[in-house]
């Protein structure tokens, strides 16, 4: 049984249906991406994992249990954790204090002591700068930030929603070593990306969504060498 799956899930906006019955499943230890062009429903369909958008139809298993009807809160204390697409950090508190507010779920001071010192032994740059208002921080230093505050719910899944958009190149290339770090740290990953190149040059198995359907999927290597996906996706 997959750690997390949907199945037969729409959603809709008012009357707009922007998922399509779309079925994916994520395993233990993989990187999962979720690739198409904007629109298509990719975060849509994190905001349905994640509890933030509810379903009309369709049903979402996560570690065995059925989640489609619990909450958004509820769900982050399961083990759903998202770093959500433009960072949405809380810009006048520090550094520290978002990563703090990460673990509010949590009750153990051991282990989120623990965990922030993983998040900072991940991204030094934020233990340089803990005391910084993290409204300051450059584009890279936010997205490491948003990340390492998903991190400290101490997440059983990490979704990413977009994780290198507005970076430099040489930061892209940063953030998705450290994805990769995290995921051999045992997380099991959804990326939803826009660069699907690096993707699914990191992506275990991988999705393609278009306009709410999913359209394509197999392992990452199959889809970069897919001709299809090559034409529309990474620019060839």
């Amino acid at each position: 049984m997959a750690l997390l799956e949907l199945e037969g899930i729409e959603t809709y906006y008012g009357r707009v249906r922007a998922l399509n019955g779309i079925s994916l499943s994520v395993d233990t230890g993989e990187v999962v991406a979720l690739i198409g062009s904007n629109g298509a429903g990719k975060t849509t369909t994190l905001r349905t994992i994640s509890g933030l958008q509810h379903p009309a139809r369709g049903s979402i298993r996560f570690a065995g249990q059925i989640i489609t009807d619990v909450s958004a809160a509820r769900r982050v204390g399961l083990g759903i954790g998202q770093s959500p697409e433009g960072r949405r950090l809380f810009a006048r508190m520090s550094v520290l204090d978002n990563l703090v507010l990460g673990s509010y779920t949590r009750r153990d001071r051991a282990g989120i002591q623990k965990d922030m010192d993983r998040v900072f032994e991940l991204f030094p740059r934020l233990k340089e700068r803990s005391g910084q208002i993290s409204g300051t921080l450059s584009g890279g230093e936010q997205q490491m930030l948003a990340i390492g505050r998903a991190l400290m719910s101490q997440p059983k899944i990490l979704m990413l929603d977009e994780p290198s958009l507005g970076l430099a190149p040489i930061l892209v290339e940063t953030i998705f070593s450290i994805i990769a770090e995290i995921n051999g740290q045992g997380i099991p990953i959804l990326l939803v990306e826009q660069n699907a190149l690096k993707a699914l040059e990191v992506a275990d198995r991988a999705y393609v969504l278009e306009t709410g359907t999913i359209v394509k999927e197999g392992t990452g290597e199959e889809l970069l060498h897919s001709e299809d996906v090559a034409k529309a996706y990474l620019g060839m």
